[in-house]
């Protein structure tokens, strides 16, 4: 199970979700309200704006080149707008 929630808005499938949106990498891992981005499920795909919410998600991200970034703590500016 991996589970974000973003702390910026995001595109996906021209389709554009504002912050605080959950992201699973798959319908299974999901829980109702969640947005499935399969992009998510690899460290390929990830994005300094996304915090992990699980163990796995967590281990997701250590293995990208975002792992050592900071995440913002609040959501402001245009990028919170979905």
């Amino acid at each position: 199970m991996a589970r974000f929630r973003s702390q910026g808005a995001f595109v996906v499938n021209h389709i554009r979700y504002k912050a605080g949106t959950t992201f699973a990498d798959t319908a299974g891992n999901a829980v109702a309200g969640d947005v499935v981005w399969a992009a998510v499920g690899s460290s390929t795909g990830m994005s300094p704006l996304l915090v992990p919410i699980d163990a796995a998600a967590t281990t997701i991200k250590n293995a990208s080149r975002f792992a050592n970034d900071p995440v913002p703590c609040t959501i402001t500016g245009t990028n919170s707008i979905g």
